[in-house]
């Protein structure tokens, strides 16, 4: 649905857009459609899988292979942002390791500090919590 939407979390359930907003991210709930929006509040958006979209294990392997990950990581360090969140643990482990875990990393990618989160995706609604989405605002406040 995002690609045909060409949009970000474009599926109706997808719980991102409300979750940014009920944490305190966007001072209003965002429509997928008003992504371009979000830099406007210091958040930017990116891909492992840059040229493939669907859930996690619908993508071909080498969409979130070593390159993916070391593509990502490069587009990270280049731009160091203060902080990078996944919002799917598969792909945070891709990039952060296969014993990485919810939650604020113990390594980062150059000064990057690296939150995995909970998937807002529908498909993943046996892992949402909302709480580490919140705990992440709370120390993006603090500055």
């Amino acid at each position: 649905m995002s690609a045909a939407q060409k949009a970000y979390y474009a599926h109706p359930q997808n719980k991102f857009w409300r979750v940014l907003h009920e944490a305190g991210f966007t001072p209003r709930l965002f429509a997928a459609s008003e992504y371009a929006l979000l830099p406007e509040h210091g958040i930017g958006l990116t891909d492992i899988a840059k040229y493939v979209s669907g859930n996690d294990n619908q993508l071909p392997p080498q969409s979130l292979g070593r390159d993916a990950a070391d593509a990502l990581r490069a587009r990270i360090e280049k731009h160091a942002p203060k902080r990078l969140a996944f919002t799917s643990l598969t792909g945070g482990r891709r990039v952060m390791g296969t014993k990485a875990e919810f939650g604020l990393q113990k390594g980062k990618i150059g000064d990057t500090e690296v939150w995995i989160l909970p998937s807002p995706s529908p498909a993943a609604h046996w892992n949402w919590d909302s709480q580490l989405w919140h705990a992440l605002a709370a120390k993006v406040r603090k500055r």
